[in-house]
C-alpha cells in the first residue's frame, strides 16, 4: 500500500464546504515563498481559516483546476513563525482576538506569543490597549478552544462539524467525551443539530450493538419525531413499527418489544386508541409524550372556555345590534356584509369562535370592527400572530398594540410561558391573526392562558399550508362536530376583484389555472429548464422588480421556493442572490461557516426555536437583516422584524440561514409587497394546490411566477394528499350537542 504523504500549510480560505458531508475545497500557503497557494480538497471539517494543518493524503490532478491534494487527515498544529501566529490569532479564533490585536500582541511578545498565552496570559495587559477585562476574556476563550479541539479530534472521525462539536462541550463541558462514548443517544435529545441519525454513527464508532434496546428505543422516538417534522401528532402502531424496522434494520419482534417497553415508561411514547385520519376507523396511535399531553390540553381548554357562565364582555349579550352596527359604520365609513355582520356578532357573543376566508373577502375589515365595538365597551383586547410580520400588520390594521404569540406569553428558557391558566392574560377578548400557522404545543400554551370568560377569536384562512410544526389546530376547530362558532367569507369585494393577485389566489384555491396575461401585477416568465429558470428567478428579483417598480431587492422582494434543495430551490438561489443583491467588498467584513458566507446587510432567518435569545426569545421563522459584524468579538447583530437587535456569537451562526428566498412553508404569516415564484419540474413531488396558493397570497402587490406551464398546472391540478394524523377533532367532539352547533350557524 502506498505510503500517504505529508503537506504543513496555512489554511488561508474556504472555497466550498459541504456541511452534510464535509467535503471542502480550501487554499493552504504551504509557506514556500512563491506566493501560490495549494488546493486541498477532501473532509476538512473543523479547521478554521488562520490554523496551521499537518495534512496526510495524496498528490492528484484535477483537468480544470490542476494539481491539488486529496485530505485523508488532518491534525491542527500551532504555527512557528511570527508570521504564522499573527495570522492565526487573527482569523478570528480566539473571541476577543481580531487582526488588529493580533498584530499589536504579536509586535509585543514575537514567537512566544503562545506561549505567553498559554503558560502567563496576565502579561497580556502589557500589550497597548488590552485591560485586564479582555485579557481575561482571551484566556478564557483559549481555554475553552484547546477543551473544544480535543473534543473535535473524538469526533472528527465520525463526520461531525466544528459547531455540533462546539455545542457538545457547551452542553456538557468536561464530560463531553465520557458522554459521547456511554451515552450517545442522550446527543439526540439533549443537543440540537444532533438527530438519530448522527448519535446513531457516533454509536456505532463507540461500539454500542447494532441490536441494542437502548438503540432501537431512541430510533423509535426518532421516527415519531421526524413524523412530528411533517406535521403529524401521533403515527398509527403499525406504520411506526414499519418505519423503524426499515430505519434501524433489526427483527419487528425487538421493535415491537422495545415500543412495549417505552410505552410502560413515564416519559416514553403513549398508546392511544383514536379515529383514523382518513376513514375514521380507529387506529392505535402512539405519541410522543408532549403532544398527547398538548392534545388532552387543548381540546379541554377549548372546551372549558366554551361552558364557562362567565362573560368578560356581558355587554353584548342584550345589545341593540342594529344600532350597535349602525354607529360602527358611522366609524369606519362603510357597512359590513351579512356574512361579516355574523362574524362580528358572533366574537363578541361567543366565548371561542373562528373567523376564516380567502384574500379580499374582507377578514382585516371584519377583525377592526369587532376590535372597534369591543374597545368602546371599554374591554381589554389582546391582539397576536404567530409572527413579527403579521402582528405588525395587525397592529396597522386595529390601530392597537399587537405582538407575536411567543412574546404575549413571554416565553422563558425551556419554552415555559410566564402566562398560563394559574396566571391568566388581562384580557376580555382576545384575538389571533393568521391561525393556520398555529402549531399544536404554541396553541395548547395560548389557550391556557386566556382567562375564563374572555372572548377568543381565531382568524385565519384554512386553504393555506397548515402550521410548519405539528397539528392542523385551525382545520381542526373547523372540522364537522366541533363545538366551536364559525364563519366562512366567500364574497370577494369589488376593490379586491380588481387585482389580479386577489382573483388569481381564488382560481387557484378552485383549481383554476390562474390568468398570466394582460394583468399589471400578476406575470408568468416561461421556461422549461429548471437551472435556467433558478438564474431567470434571481434577474428577476434581484434586477428586474427592482428596475420596473422601483422596489427594493432586499426589502421589498421576496423569493418564495416550493422546496429548498435543487437548482431552483431556496438554498441555491440564496447563493445566487446574495452574489447579486450583497456581494464580497474588500470594505466589508464577512463570516464563512461551512458552505455559507456571512455579511453585513445579509436577509436571514432564523432556524429554530431560542428561549435564550433577546428578551423573550428568537423563534423559527423570525426575519431580519444582519447590521454590524465584529470578527474582535466574534459577534454579529441582526435586526430582527420587530424591531430587536439580537446578537449571535459565531459558534451560534448555524441558528441562522439566508432569507433571500425561503421555502413556501416558511413563508407563512408573512406579506411581502412583491413576490417570486419559481415553479418548476425539478419540484414535482411538491407542486401542490395550496402551496401555490399560500405563496401567491403572501404578496400585497405582485406576483411574478417563475417556470413551465407544466409545472404550474400540475400544481393548480394536485390537491394535497391525506390529512396529518391528529386527534384533536375527535378530543373536541366531546358531549357537545348537535343542536347548539346548529343553533349558533343559524344565527
Amino acid at each position: 500500500m502506498l505510503k500517504l504523504a505529508v503537506v504543513e500549510g496555512v489554511l488561508e480560505r474556504i472555497t466550498y464546504a459541504n456541511e452534510e458531508n464535509g467535503y471542502t475545497v480550501a487554499r493552504v500557503d504551504t509557506g514556500r515563498g512563491s506566493g501560490d497557494l495549494l488546493t486541498v480538497v477532501g473532509s476538512l471539517l473543523g479547521a478554521q481559516p488562520g490554523e496551521s494543518l499537518r495534512m496526510e493524503g495524496r498528490w492528484g490532478s484535477h483537468p480544470q483546476y490542476g494539481k491539488q491534494f486529496t485530505v485523508e487527515n488532518y491534525q491542527t498544529v500551532l504555527p512557528a513563525t511570527v508570521q504564522g501566529i499573527r495570522r492565526y490569532l487573527g482569523s478570528g479564533l480566539i473571541k476577543g482576538i481580531g487582526p488588529r490585536i493580533a498584530d499589536r500582541i504579536t509586535e509585543h511578545f514575537g514567537v512566544d506569543t503562545l506561549d505567553v498565552i498559554e503558560e502567563r496570559p496576565e502579561r497580556l495587559v502589557e500589550v497597548p490597549g488590552l485591560g485586564p477585562k479582555r485579557t481575561k476574556m482571551i484566556a478564557a476563550a483559549w481555554e475553552e478552544q484547546k477543551a473544544i479541539k480535543e473534543v473535535m479530534v473524538f469526533l472528527q472521525g465520525v463526520g461531525v462539524s466544528t459547531s455540533i462539536a462546539v455545542r457538545i462541550y457547551k452542553k456538557y463541558g468536561d464530560a463531553s467525551i465520557s458522554v459521547v462514548k456511554n451515552e450517545p443517544y442522550r446527543l439526540a435529545a439533549d443537543v440540537w443539530g444532533i438527530g438519530f441519525l448522527t448519535a446513531d454513527k457516533i454509536a456505532q464508532s463507540v461500539g454500542i450493538p447494532h441490536d441494542s434496546p437502548d438503540r432501537v428505543k431512541a430510533g423509535l422516538q426518532y421516527a415519531l419525531s421526524q413524523s412530528a417534522d411533517q406535521g403529524h401528532c401521533y403515527l398509527p402502531e403499525e406504520q411506526l413499527i414499519a418505519d423503524a424496522v426499515k430505519l434501524l434494520q433489526v427483527d419487528t419482534g425487538l421493535v415491537i418489544d422495545c415500543l412495549g417497553e417505552l410505552a410502560a415508561e413515564d416519559e416514553g411514547v403513549v398508546r392511544e386508541p383514536v379515529p383514523g385520519p382518513e376513514a375514521g376507523e380507529p387506529v392505535s396511535a402512539v405519541y410522543l409524550v408532549p403532544f398527547h399531553r398538548a392534545e388532552i390540553s387543548l381540546a379541554g381548554q377549548v372546551l372549558r372556555l366554551l361552558r364557562t357562565q362567565e362573560d368578560r364582555l356581558p355587554a353584548f349579550g342584550d345589545v341593540d345590534w342594529d344600532k350597535a352596527l349602525g354607529w360602527l359604520a358611522s366609524r369606519t365609513g362603510a357597512d359590513l356584509a351579512p356574512e361579516q355582520s355574523q362574524a362580528v356578532r358572533l366574537a363578541l357573543t361567543e366565548k371561542v369562535a373562528v373567523l376564516t376566508g380567502g384574500p379580499g373577502c374582507g377578514k382585516s375589515f371584519t377583525v377592526r370592527s369587532v376590535v372597534e365595538l369591543a374597545r368602546a365597551k371599554k374591554a381589554k383586547v389582546v391582539l397576536a400572530a404567530p409572527t413579527g410580520r403579521a402582528a405588525k400588520r395587525l397592529s396597522e390594521l386595529t390601530g392597537a398594540e399587537a405582538s407575536t404569540v411567543h412574546r404575549l406569553l413571554e416565553l422563558r428558557p425551556g419554552g415555559d410561558a410566564a402566562y398560563d391558566r394559574d396566571r391568566p392574560l388581562d384580557a376580555d377578548l382576545v384575538v389571533v391573526d393568521e391561525a393556520s400557522m398555529l402549531d399544536l404545543l404554541l396553541a395548547n400554551k395560548l389557550v391556557k392562558a386566556v382567562p375564563p370568560g374572555a372572548h377568543l377569536l381565531f382568524v385565519g384562512d384554512v386553504d393555506q399550508l397548515p402550521s410548519v410544526g405539528a397539528g392542523e389546530v385551525l382545520r381542526d376547530l373547523l372540522a364537522p362536530g366541533s363545538p366551536v362558532p364559525a364563519v366562512r367569507l366567500t364574497r370577494i369585494f369589488r376593490q379586491a376583484q380588481q387585482s389580479g393577485v386577489v382573483t388569481n389566489a381564488h382560481r387557484i384555491n378552485e383549481g383554476v389555472p390562474p390568468v398570466t396575461q394582460g394583468l399589471s401585477d400578476f406575470f408568468l416568465f416561461v421556461e422549461d429548464d429548471t437551472e435556467e429558470a433558478g438564474r431567470l428567478t434571481v434577474d428577476v428579483a434581484a434586477r428586474r422588480i427592482p428596475a420596473k417598480f422601483g422596489l427594493d431587492p432586499r426589502r421589498d422582494v421576496q423569493v418564495l421556493a416550493p422546496m429548498h434543495r435543487g437548482p431552483a430551490g431556496a438554498g441555491t438561489l440564496n447563493g445566487l442572490l446574495q452574489q447579486a443583491i450583497t456581494p464580497a467588498r474588500p470594505d466589508l467584513p464577512e463570516r464563512r461557516l461551512g458552505g455559507r458566507v456571512f455579511r453585513v446587510g445579509d436577509k436571514v432567518t432564523q432556524i429554530r426555536n431560542n428561549y435564550e435569545k433577546g428578551a423573550n426569545g428568537v423563534f423559527n421563522g423570525t426575519v431580519g437583516v444582519v447590521t454590524s459584524l465584529d470578527t474582535d468579538e466574534q459577534r454579529l447583530i441582526v435586526r430582527t422584524d420587530e424591531d430587536e437587535e439580537v446578537p449571535y456569537d459565531f459558534d451560534e451562526l448555524d441558528e441562522l440561514a439566508h432569507a433571500y428566498a425561503v421555502t413556501i412553508h416558511r413563508s407563512q404569516g408573512s406579506e411581502y409587497p412583491a413576490v417570486v415564484i419559481p415553479v418548476t419540474t425539478g419540484a414535482w413531488m411538491m407542486l401542490q394546490r395550496n402551496l401555490l396558493y399560500t405563496a401567491v397570497t403572501r404578496a400585497k402587490r405582485l406576483v411574478v411566477l417563475v417556470g413551465s406551464r407544466r409545472a404550474l398546472g400540475q400544481a393548480v391540478r394536485t390537491v394535497s394528499a391525506g390529512r396529518r394524523c391528529t386527534a384533536l377533532d375527535h378530543r373536541l367532539g366531546g358531549d357537545v350537542t348537535v343542536e347548539r352547533v346548529k343553533r349558533v350557524s343559524e344565527r
